[in-house]
Parts: structure tokens; sequence; C-alpha cells
């Protein structure tokens, strides 16, 4: 039986997938992941590859490592389904702006502390609906590792992997919530670059954080392949 790699997003702990898991077959070998560290974005998706072949899904900053390790290593992935994911910014100005904000989060992680962080992180509009005692469950209690994560695997570390899309041979599925209208229009494009083994899920009526606001069709998606 195949193994399911789950990849969380930012900030997460491998638990953001335990409202998915406990909506897959009691079957499924699933197998969630905490991010590792890693000098880079390269090398982070890299030691992930280590795991093993099997779909491969991850959510966010997930999806983008998981990509990678698709794009890179082809041979470990069956299938790979992406949940809210950017391939990466395209352009070379608005990913220096990014790794400046992000240097500027870090810096505000380490000093004011993990709490306070989460709370205005979670507070983003790109959250709206979802909970916020939710969007705080299984996150990292290190602020430590919250610095590193933005410093080493936010979107303005690492160069943009659109052009390579059409590399991608294996099944590729592309999830976005209905309401989050920046990564819908993404998740088409993603698609309409991958080619016919791309297929497309637009949640109704969710958000961003499909992990939490829509497990089950998490969950449908990753037992079909």
């Amino acid at each position: 039986m195949t193994d399911l790699y789950l990849v969380p997003g930012f900030s997460q702990t491998a638990g953001a997938w335990d409202d998915v898991r406990a909506a897959l077959p009691t079957t499924a070998r699933a197998r969630p992941l905490d991010v590792p560290a890693g000098a880079t974005f390269e090398a982070t998706a890299a030691r992930l590859a280590r795991e093993g072949r099997g779909v491969w899904s991850g959510y966010s900053m997930g999806g983008r490592l998981a990509l990678s390790i698709a794009l890179d290593r082809p041979a470990a992935v069956e299938a790979l389904v992406l949940v809210s994911t950017n391939p990466g910014l395209e352009d070379a100005r608005e990913r220096a702006t990014r790794r400046r904000s992000d240097e500027d989060l870090a810096t505000l992680v380490e000093s004011d502390g993990r709490e306070r962080f989460l709370e205005q992180w979670v507070a983003q509009p790109i959250f709206d609906g979802l909970d916020p005692t939710e969007a705080l469950r299984h996150r990292l209690s290190s602020p430590t590792e919250l610095a590193r994560q933005l410093r080493i695997l936010g979107q303005g570390t690492h160069q943009p992997m659109w052009d390579r899309l059409g590399e991608l041979t294996m099944p590729v599925a592309v999830m976005a919530g209905e309401r989050d209208e920046k990564y819908t229009a993404i998740a088409r494009r993603i698609v309409s670059a991958v080619g016919t083994n791309a297929s497309l899920h637009i949640v109704p009526g969710a958000g961003h954080a499909l992990l939490q606001e829509a497990p089950a069709t998490v969950a449908e998606i990753l037992s079909t392949l």
C-alpha cells in the first residue's frame, strides 16, 4: 500500500494534519511529517525526500517543499497533492521584498516571543473565517524554529518553480478554497501549466486553511490517488 507523506505549512507541526488523517480510510498509511531543519529550502526538501516513495501532499509552504521533491526527485513521488500552494514568486524584486519582510517577522518573533507573533500571524485576512483557537492548534513551540523557517523557507528564498511545472509526469491534484481568490487563481494556473495529468479541486465555501476548514475534502482527494 502506498505511503501518504503529509507536509505542514509555515509554523505548523505534523499535527496540523490530524483532522485530515481522521477522515482518511483506516487502511490509509498516512505519515504526517514535521518540517526538518535544513541550510536552504532545497536542502530541506532533500531531507524530506529521504522518507521514501509515495504520494506527497503539502499545504502552503509544505506544498512548495513537496513540489520541489516532485521536480528534483520524481522517482520518490507517485502522485502529488498541492493544497493552497504557490510555486513561487516570479519577480526578483518581489522576492527581495518578501525576504526583507520575512526577516522583519523573524526579528519580531525573536524579540516578542511565540505567542504574540502567532496571534498576529493568524489574524491575517487570509485566515478570515477560521476560529483563532483552531488556527493556533499544532503550532511550533520554538521561536528559534519559527524564525528559521521565515529566513530559510519563505517564498523569497528560492527560485520560482512555475517554468518547471510541465516536467511533472505523475498525477497532480491541486486544491484551493473558493473564498481564497488569490490561490484559486494560482491553482488554475498550475493545472494549466502541468497539463492533462493535473486535476483542479476548488472547495466550496472554504478559505486558505483547508486542513482545518475542509479536512474531509482533502482526505477524499488523497484517497483517490
